[in-house]
């Protein structure tokens, strides 16, 4: 239950905060000069250190973590780009095999996007969405199945590595995709990336003229409207889009507020990533009549119980669906495990992501006048839930599995919204669904 965005408070704490002199342009390699292995071997060393101060399990899984040190040292020491170096920083950490442990990169002096997304369904890959005006919308359409991404292939065990790599860590200017549409051609398309040149350095101090600052709180208020809190009231089932557990407590309040004027909750965490526990604390207290112990932490020293307390006589009553996918991850996954134990509402879709530990993040940087900022997720706790069982890896599987196929994608139906609608007492098709909550690009 971590949130990975990095807030404007953080950095502002510098003088002078900027970005890192990465490659101007997406095709430029920067070559390891003196300056740049010393900044990839110090992350290293960070990341080696908050590990020891800082991860749950003092014995590592039983990796032995200084000899893990020297190798990826070693690796650095022989990498050919800056890059390159990131990507070993990375790799050190997922060999605690964690979803929550992982390294979070300097800024990139430039934007960039594939102009796809690709959503797994089972352990199948496919096109999801497609950004008008890219190349990829020329190449490539929702439904069609991803057999390939850059010769690795597409499955549910290895996907959220693949795209880290690929979008966080080492943004490539061209991909290549072999995909089978859903008349079962297949074909090879290359996609160029769209790319958008920003400034190498950042001064968020005002002094030259405060535009950095403002861009920067354009940039993020533009990432909270994407993932504001949607809902729609359908005679008495109100359907609630919730992309992050992101509220305070008197929002989630009023979102059970709302909910309370109807008979049937539709919860709609389909592509959640999580994010605060108090959010799932309030959300637990406002759907059921008792406190409810979410789960025991288990970390390095005594942790007290997760524990969610009961909104009382203010609980909603009402029915509860949940809806989840391979991307429903950490507190979403843990809403949704906590109404099946405690027989409070269905879960229907697809298993979940399986990515639920307890992390913080701890911020880094390097420099004086010119200051390179990223940081590292630790996890600080595993949870053990009502059934003697953690979540980790394995994910929530639903009561009832619904996976959109490949022409429900391709014709933009949602089979999984509409049942769950119909289970809460409603009626809706699945391309009405499918319309309820229109995708939302972020602004490039």
């Amino acid at each position: 239950m971590v949130s990975r965005r990095v807030t404007l408070a953080v950095l502002c704490a510098l003088s002078l905060a900027v970005f890192p002199a990465w490659p101007a342009s997406a095709n430029a390699q920067q070559k390891m000069n003196r300056a740049d292995l010393d900044q990839a071997r110090q992350m290293l060393r960070d990341a080696r250190d908050a590990v020891k101060k800082h991860y749950y399990d003092p014995t590592y899984h039983g990796i032995d973590l200084d000899a893990r040190y020297r190798e990826y040292d070693d690796r650095i020491k022989a990498a050919p780009s800056l890059n390159e170096g990131m990507r070993m920083v990375a790799a050190f950490l997922s060999g605690l095999h964690d979803s929550h442990t992982f390294f979070i990169p300097p800024g990139r002096p430039y934007k960039w996007d594939y102009g796809f997304r690709i959503q797994l369904v089972g352990n199948t890959g496919y096109i999801s969405r497609v950004r008008p005006g890219t190349d990829a919308a020329a190449k490539l359409h929702p439904g069609d199945q991803v057999v390939g991404f850059d010769t690795y292939s597409v499955n549910r065990t290895d996907f959220h590595d693949l795209w880290y790599a690929f979008d966080t860590l080492m943004p490539q200017p061209r991909v290549q995709l072999d995909v089978r549409d859903p008349g079962g051609n297949t074909r090879r398309a290359m996609i160029d990336t769209k790319f958008k040149e920003g400034k190498n350095v950042l001064d968020f101090t005002a002094q030259g003229g405060g535009d950095d600052v403002w861009n920067y709180i354009r940039d993020e208020e533009n990432a909270d409207q994407l993932v504001r809190q949607r809902y729609i009231e359908t005679g008495n089932v109100m359907v609630w889009k919730m992309p992050e557990f992101d509220l305070d407590e008197d929002g989630v309040d009023h979102m059970f507020d709302v909910a309370r004027k109807h008979d049937a909750l539709v919860l709609d965490l389909r592509g959640n990533p999580g994010g605060a526990a108090d959010t799932l604390d309030w959300m637990i207290g406002d759907a059921i009549d008792h406190d409810v112990t979410i789960g025991k932490r288990v970390g390095r020293k005594e942790m007290k119980p997760l524990v969610a307390k009961t909104a009382g006589n203010r609980v909603f009553k009402g029915k509860i669906i949940v809806l989840v996918d391979s991307q429903s991850a950490s507190a979403a996954e843990l809403f949704a495990r906590v109404m099946q134990l405690e027989h409070r509402g269905i879960v229907i879709g697809d298993q979940s992501s399986g990515s639920v530990m307890e992390a913080r993040l701890y911020g880094y940087s390097q420099g004086i006048d010119t200051v390179i900022t990223y940081g590292f997720s630790i996890t600080e706790a595993n949870l053990i839930m009502a059934d003697g069982k953690s979540l980790e890896g394995t994910g929530v599987t639903p009561d009832q599995e619904i996976l959109p196929t490949a022409q429900d994608l391709a014709a933009g139906r949602d089979p999984v919204l509409a049942q769950a609608i119909t289970l809460a007492g409603g009626k809706v098709d699945a391309a009405t669904a499918g319309k309820m909550f229109p995708f939302e690009w972020a602004p490039f």
